[in-house]
C-alpha cells in the first residue's frame, strides 16, 4: 500500500459527498472535491481553488520529515504535532485565522498554508499509518488556498501569506497605535475614577506611555466583576466625561475606552430594549450575547460606542469579546434580521462603528484581542492585543510573536505588563524584553513603583520608542517555535535587534547592520557572538539603563560579553 492509497479515520469531519480526486501541483499529494485548479506562483508556492455546490475540500499531504513544530496564531501552549484524527479548527470573522505551518529543523517551512476566506473548517496532523502530515481545508461553495513548501524561514512564508491577505484591503494605522500604552485593568480593575485615571496618565507620560486605555468599571458603580451592567454604557464612574478627557489630552496622552461589545447585561436598561435579540444566553456572566444580524442591535450598539469619540472626545475604543459572536449553534433568525450569517452581521456592526468614529476623528483607534485575529477584520482595527496572561512573560512573548507572524500591517500589543510590588528591576526589564517585538502595555500602580522599577520601565520604554521602526516594522525572524521562541530577531534598514531568552549565541554576521542590539532576558550573562567580522563600538547597560561597560570589540575574536539579566548590549560600527 502506497502513502496515498488509504483512507484516514476521520471522526470529526467526513469527506464531502462525491469524495476527493487527485490534482497535480508541484509534486504535492493533493486531493480536491468539486471543480478545481492549481497554479504555481513561485518555486514551492502553489495556489489551489475549488468550487462546487455545498462543502468543497482541498486536502494535501507532505512527508513529516525533520518536523519540529506545528505553528498557528492561536494560544496553544506548546507547538506539538497533532494527530490527523484530531478535531478540526473552525475559523470565522469573529475568531481565529485560517493559517498554519509545519516547521522543520533550522526553522524552515516544510509546509505553510492560508485560506483566502475567513470562514473555513481546517484540520492538520500526523498520519499514523504513513508518517505523513496531512492538511485539509473546507468551505461552502468555493475555496482558495495557498500552499508553501519552499523551505524558507517559516516566518518569511507566513509574511508572504499575510501579504496575500492584505491585497485589496485598505488598512489605516494611526501613528499612536504603535505608542506604548497604560491600561487600567490589572492596576485598578473596576475601581476607576477621573482622579485615578488622570494620576496614572500623568505619571505614565513621564515614563513614555503616550496612550491610556480605561477598562471595565467606568460604566457602573458595581465592583463585583461580571457583565450584568454592560449595554447602557453610561459613564457612571467618569462624571463630566468630556472635561475629564480634555484634562488627559492636556497631558499629551491619547485616551481609549473599553466596551464589551456583545454583552447586554441583564441589569441594564438595554436588556429591556434589545435583550430579545439574543444570540446566546451568557447566564454565568449575567448577560446575553446580542445578535448582530438584527439592524436594531447594530444601530443601538453603534450609537452607544460612537458616543465616546463623538461626544466625549475619546481617541478610540477597546472593543472586547468579539469572539463571543462566533457560534456554531446560532439560532434561526426571525424576519427582522437582515443578514444571512452572524459573520455578516459582525462585519456590518464593526464597519458602522469604525465609520462613525473616524468621521469624528480620522485618527481614532480600535483595539481587538486575540483570538479574533482574522484578516477580514483588518479594515476595522488599528491594534490587536495578546489575550490575557497576567504575570506570564514567556506566554506574553509567545502570544505576541504568534499574532505578529500573521497580523500583516496591524500593530500587535502585548497583554498588559504587571508585577508584584517587590519585583526587582531586573525582572521588570525582563517583562518588557519579553514584549519587545510588540507594543507594550503597562498596568501597575505607577505611584507605588520603587526607584529601580521606575528606572527599568523608563529605560526599556525608551528603547522601544527609539527603535520602533526595527522592532515593530522590521522583518521578524523568531527562532525555534518548538521551544517558545528562545531567540527572536528583527531586521530593520540598518539596525538588527535580537532578544535572548535563553543561553543561545547571537548571529552578528552580515554587512547590512550599523547597530546591533542584544536584549538579555536570561540569567546567563555571557552573550556569545558568532559570524561577525571587524571592529564595533560596544556599550553594555544594566536593567535600569546604567552603563556598566564601554569600549571596542573585535567581532570575530570576542569572548562572551557579560550582559546583566534585563540589560542591553549595543554594538555600533
Amino acid at each position: 500500500m502506497t502513502e496515498s492509497t488509504f483512507d484516514i479515520w476521520e471522526p470529526h469531519a467526513p469527506t464531502p459527498a462525491g469524495g476527493l480526486r487527485p490534482l497535480h501541483a508541484q509534486g504535492l499529494d493533493l486531493r480536491v472535491s468539486g471543480a478545481a485548479t492549481a497554479r504555481e506562483l513561485a518555486d514551492g508556492v502553489v495556489e489551489v481553488s475549488a468550487e462546487g455546490a455545498g462543502p468543497v475540500r482541498i486536502e494535501w499531504r507532505v512527508p513529516c520529515v525533520d518536523a519540529t513544530a506545528f505553528w498557528t496564531p492561536e494560544p496553544r501552549g506548546t507547538a506539538r504535532l497533532p494527530a490527523a484524527w484530531s478535531a478540526p479548527c473552525r475559523t470565522g470573522l469573529a475568531e481565529g485565522a485560517p493559517i498554519a505551518a509545519l516547521v522543520g529543523t533550522g526553522d524552515v517551512t516544510l509546509c505553510a498554508f492560508a485560506a483566502g476566506r475567513p470562514d473555513v473548517l481546517a484540520g492538520a496532523g500526523v498520519v499514523e499509518e504513513s508518517g505523513q502530515f496531512r492538511f485539509w481545508a473546507q468551505a461552502t461553495d468555493r475555496l482558495t488556498v495557498r500552499i508553501d513548501t519552499s523551505r524558507r524561514h517559516y516566518a518569511r512564508s507566513l509574511a508572504d501569506l499575510a501579504a496575500w491577505w492584505g491585497e485589496g484591503r485598505t488598512v489605516h494605522i494611526p501613528e499612536a497605535a504603535r505608542r506604548p500604552a497604560y491600561s487600567t485593568w490589572y492596576a485598578m480593575h473596576q475601581d476607576v475614577s477621573p482622579e485615578g485615571v488622570e494620576t496614572q496618565a500623568a505619571l505614565g507620560k513621564e515614563l513614555g506611555l503616550d496612550v491610556i486605555i480605561v477598562d471595565d468599571g467606568w460604566m457602573t458603580a458595581d465592583r463585583t466583576r461580571g457583565y450584568a451592567h454592560c449595554g447602557d454604557w453610561e459613564p457612571v464612574s467618569l462624571p463630566d466625561t468630556a472635561a475629564h478627557v480634555r484634562r488627559v489630552h492636556d497631558l499629551g496622552v491619547r485616551y481609549l475606552l473599553w466596551y464589551a461589545l456583545p454583552f447586554i447585561g441583564k441589569d441594564s436598561a438595554a436588556h429591556e430594549r434589545i435583550g430579545r435579540y439574543a444570540l446566546a444566553d451568557a447566564a454565568h456572566l449575567g448577560a446575553v450575547v446580542a445578535d448582530p444580524r438584527y439592524p436594531a442591535v447594530r444601530e443601538f450598539l453603534t450609537d452607544r460606542l460612537a458616543r465616546a469619540v463623538e461626544e466625549w472626545g475619546m481617541d478610540g475604543l477597546k472593543i472586547d469579546f468579539v469572539d463571543r459572536f462566533a457560534r456554531a449553534d446560532a439560532p434561526h433568525p426571525s424576519p427582522e434580521a437582515d443578514c444571512a450569517s452572524v459573520d455578516e452581521g459582525v462585519e456590518r456592526l464593526l464597519a458602522a462603528i469604525r465609520a462613525r468614529i473616524t468621521a469624528a476623528n480620522p485618527e481614532a483607534m480600535v483595539e481587538h484581542r486575540q483570538p479574533y485575529v482574522s484578516p477580514g477584520l483588518w479594515p476595522y482595527v488599528t491594534m490587536i492585543r495578546a489575550t490575557d496572561c497576567p504575570l506570564s512573560p514567556q506566554e506574553n512573548r509567545q502570544r505576541t510573536i504568534d499574532v505578529r507572524l500573521a497580523a500583516g500591517p496591524v500593530p500587535v500589543h502585548a497583554d498588559m505588563l504587571m508585577w508584584h510590588p517587590a519585583e526587582p528591576p531586573e525582572q521588570v526589564a525582563c517583562h518588557l524584553i519579553n514584549a519587545l517585538f510588540s507594543v507594550p502595555q503597562v498596568s501597575v500602580d505607577l505611584t507605588a513603583l520603587t526607584d529601580g522599577q521606575r528606572e527599568a520601565l523608563a529605560f526599556w520604554l525608551g528603547v522601544v520608542r527609539e527603535h520602533t521602526a526595527t522592532l515593530q516594522l522590521g522583518e521578524l525572524l523568531p527562532a525555534r517555535p518548538d521551544l517558545g521562541y528562545p531567540l527572536v530577531t528583527a531586521r530593520g534598514a540598518d539596525t538588527v535587534a535580537v532578544a535572548r531568552y535563553a543561553a543561545l549565541p547571537v548571529d552578528a554576521s552580515g554587512a547590512g547592520w550599523r547597530t546591533l542590539l542584544v536584549a538579555n532576558a536570561d540569567a546567563d550573562p555571557g552573550v556569545r557572538l558568532t559570524g561577525g567580522s571587524g571592529t564595533a563600538a560596544l556599550t553594555v547597560q544594566d536593567a535600569r539603563g546604567r552603563i556598566v561597560r564601554q569600549g571596542e570589540v573585535e567581532l570575530d575574536r570576542a569572548d562572551a560579553i557579560p550582559v546583566p539579566r534585563g540589560g542591553l548590549l549595543t554594538l555600533r560600527r
